[in-house]
């Protein structure tokens, strides 16, 4: 089985500290490191004998990353009508097979003349539902 080593960076990034002081702290002899060319590695093992804790393994499966936007849009001087045909045209774009990922909502204040757009949702589909909206609130 390989073992895990972490560079000099790694370690000093986990635990909060600067590089200078991991680098001291093995040519003290206080973290147990091998030194692989002109470069210090240091196990996991060694690592959690140091911290006196366990290190938790990070595997990182980009695979399954999943990048969302939130947005609220604000559209003033908007008369009901104009809120009306807004939101229709939002909610006839979220019905549409691209928008699969997308939330948005709509709420008009009557009294101040102001509609505002919350929108949930993967990029590529967000970017499109903010174009038909910068479309629709500048006619």
């Amino acid at each position: 089985m390989a073992q895990e080593l972490y560079s000099v960076e790694q370690v000093a990034n986990r635990l909060g500290l600067h590089v200078r002081t991991i680098r001291n702290y093995v040519r003290d002899g206080r973290l147990k490191a091998v030194r692989i060319g002109k470069q210090y590695r240091i196990t996991r093992e060694d690592l959690e004998a140091f911290t006196g804790t366990p290190t938790a393994v990070i595997d990182v499966d980009r695979s399954s990353r999943h990048v969302e936007a939130s947005s609220i849009v604000h559209i003033d001087a908007v008369d009901r009508a104009t809120a009306d045909r807004i939101s229709t045209h939002i909610l006839g774009a979220l019905n549409q097979p691209e928008a699969v990922h997308l939330k948005a909502e709509t709420i008009y204040d009557e009294d101040r003349a102001v509609l505002k757009v919350i929108i949930l949702g993967n990029l590529p589909a967000t970017a499109e539902l903010l174009r038909l909206i910068a479309l629709l609130a500048d006619d």
